[in-house]
């Protein structure tokens, strides 16, 4: 922190620092900041361990979702993630340029894009495997302070969801 200093015409002098009192509108008890945060440094965690992958975060997400169903619809695909078709189309056709999923029209509605893993998708989950608990093992947090974190986060989700919900309504 720095010492405040206030001029007048006739002299300056530096003041004493008054640590600021924490209130409402201190940064460090904003939950939105401590997820803000805390997202920004899981997603820089994550980077030089998909960079092994030749995937991004964001790719990644994909694939876990890919990896659970095989094949998703890119509606599907975006409700799961949370993410417009606008985010998710180039994030598809990139993974699809690395030959990791493929992209169709359903036969049976012309408006609907099929989103499936190829072959190379596939195998590429055996390579993943080890993701998660390497980068549970970076965080120094154990396990359970994980499994605990992430079940509090969804309910935080979910509430929010709700919330929202019924502030559209």
């Amino acid at each position: 922190m720095t010492n405040v200093t206030r001029s007048s015409p006739s002299r300056r002098r530096a003041e004493p620092e008054v640590p600021p009192q924490p209130g409402p509108l201190s940064l460090d008890r904003q939950v939105c900041f401590a997820l803000y945060s805390t997202s920004l440094a899981m997603t820089k965690l994550y980077k030089p361990v998909l960079g092994e992958l030749e995937l991004t975060y964001p790719q990644y997400l994909v694939m876990l979702a890919l990896w659970e169903h095989d094949e998703l619809s890119l509606t599907e695909l975006g409700l799961l993630l949370f993410l417009d078709s606008g985010t998710l189309t180039p994030l598809v056709k990139r993974l699809e340029t690395q030959a990791l999923v493929d992209r169709r029209r359903d036969p049976n509605d012309e408006r609907r894009v099929i989103v499936s893993l190829t072959p190379a998708g596939r195998q590429l989950r055996r390579r993943a495997q080890s993701v998660p608990a390497a980068v549970a093992n970076a965080t120094g947090v154990s396990v359970d302070e994980l499994v605990t974190l992430t079940n509090t986060l969804h309910r935080l989700r979910a509430v929010i969801g709700d919330a929202t919900l019924r502030a559209d309504v």
